[in-house]
């Protein structure tokens, strides 16, 4: 039986402007519960209730948290376009129907020259992986909406999809190709390139 979906991503978009400061933090304390416990007690986040920055401080930890110290550096030093890239990382790293959406619709699209991408391309993936995933029938119609309304404005906010809905291909700079190369090809397939264009990342 495949492995149940984590489907917790329905706002929120990559957190663009809050994640850096949460990596900060991390980087000078280097506990991610201490992190999370100061992010909310001083409503870092400027969010009006209690519960919400309980809900979205929690949300950016566990993604972060999946990416290594070297990685968080480069997040908080970096310029806008690779901060995008690091965070559609740690989304895929934490959210396995993400990587396999960037992986098996955006990259594939990309390969066989079809540039725009559509909802059609969400729901059609959405009702094969329901066939192996059993958990995604039991899913509201509304939840499904959110969740697909927000992965694409994860793509536009990580600069692989244009507003028209053209897929761009990815632009990593040689430092955090290498960076992430570290870990292997698949961390690579993640983004929107070539299969040449991930060769010269390897190497």
């Amino acid at each position: 039986m495949s492995e149940l979906y984590r489907l917790s991503f329905t706002t929120g978009g990559l957190f663009i402007q809050e994640s850096p400061m949460v990596a900060e933090l991390f980087l000078l304390s280097r506990d991610w519960q201490s992190t999370r416990d100061q992010v909310r007690e001083q409503n870092l986040l400027q969010v009006r209730t209690a519960a919400a920055a309980m809900r979205i401080s929690k949300e950016i930890v566990a993604r972060l948290e999946l990416l290594d110290v070297g990685e968080l550096e480069a997040l908080v030093e970096g310029n806008r376009k690779d901060l995008g890239y690091l965070l559609w990382a740690a989304c895929a790293r934490r959210y396995a129907f993400i990587r396999e959406f960037a992986t098996e619709v955006v990259r594939e699209h990309l390969l066989v020259r079809r540039r725009t991408l559509s909802p059609v391309d969400f729901d059609s993936f959405w009702s094969r992986k329901a066939l192996w995933h059993a958990e995604l029938d039991q899913i509201a119609e509304s939840t499904q909406k959110k969740l697909k309304q927000n992965l694409f404005r994860m793509l536009r906010e990580a600069d692989l999809l244009s507003e028209s809905m053209q897929i761009q291909p990815a632009l990593l700079s040689p430092a955090l190709a290498q960076l992430l190369a570290e870990k292997g090809k698949e961390e690579l397939l993640i983004y929107p390139a070539t299969d040449q264009e991930i060769v010269r990342w390897l190497q």
